[in-house]
């Protein structure tokens, strides 16, 4: 792949990796496409075997965003219909008030949901400091595998050349 190429693909990698901390880009989808674009036209051992590591290394990943923190939130007591309100009214506020209204939201979802299922403020606001801390457990997770794709991306790029 010429040098033009590599950069192309490196500039889709960064904008995957800001979309997994901003979520209306699909940032594992994005690092994973162009990685597997690179190996398509590199078409070598090195290529191959640098994808596949790739997606062992996303795959992981992603089993671990959505395990992990969903295993601390139900130790912690918040469930999945506090989640799927934090996400609705996270959507909703992203409307109302662009970008920030998705956080926004979702914090003011979870925290009415949790409000209407435990009637008293001070549960609702620990259980929504839980989910808080989950979601930032999972953007992380996945932010830390996508960076660790982008390693052995840049291993396999150096190691074709």
């Amino acid at each position: 792949m010429s040098t033009v190429g590599i950069v192309l693909v490196a500039l889709v990698i960064a904008v995957g990796l800001v979309g997994i901390v901003v979520p209306l880009i699909p940032g594992i989808l994005l690092v994973f496409g162009a990685i597997a674009v690179w190996a398509v036209v590199e078409d070598n051992v090195t290529a191959w075997v640098t994808l596949g590591v790739v997606a062992a290394v996303l795959a992981a990943s992603t089993l671990i965003k959505y395990l992990w923190p969903m295993r601390r939130m139900r130790a912690a007591d918040v469930g999945t219909s506090t989640l799927v309100a934090g996400a609705v009214l996270g959507i909703i506020g992203f409307f109302v008030i662009p970008v920030v209204g998705l956080v926004i939201g979702f914090v003011l979802g979870v925290y009415l949901a949790e409000l209407a299922r435990r009637h008293d403020q001070r549960l609702a606001w620990t259980s929504t400091k839980h989910a808080l801390k989950g979601v930032a457990l999972s953007v992380g997770v996945e932010l830390a595998g996508a960076l660790l794709a982008t390693v052995a991306w840049v291993a396999g790029v150096c190691l074709t050349q």
